[in-house]
């Protein structure tokens, strides 16, 4: 008789848990409309010093870049002074200027590399 009282109370409660669950997921559903997170763009601006050959290693190590398409990027940073190397969230997009920007230092480079919310 016990462990059907138990049952019952504990089907029971379940019961309650699963409409008050219910409730609130669809009370949070309605309050909270969540944006995607900010993209950020990853560039390299030009300088009069930075081989273009080191540019284009930056490009296809650290953006996964073929050599063609690094190449073109390489070009716009050479003719119009900045090259979008890729589109990224914050948290990555400040990781790959760092490292770009660590590599270049370390080979006694000026360039520079940049990121800018889209």
């Amino acid at each position: 008789m016990c462990s059907e009282m138990h049952i019952a109370s504990t089907s029971k409660a379940l019961e309650y848990k699963r409409m008050a669950t219910k409730h609130d997921t669809e009370t949070l559903l309605e309050r909270q409309t969540l944006k995607p997170p900010p993209l950020y763009q990853v560039a390299l601006l030009n300088d009069d010093y930075t081989p273009m050959e080191f540019v284009v290693a930056i490009i296809q190590e650290y953006f996964n870049k073929d050599r063609e398409t690094a190449t073109q990027i390489m070009l716009s940073v050479h003719r119009y002074g900045k090259g979008v190397c890729g589109v990224f969230s914050k948290d990555i997009a400040c990781t790959k200027v760092e490292f770009v920007l660590t590599h270049a230092r370390k080979a006694g480079h000026p360039l520079q590399c940049v990121m800018e919310e889209v």
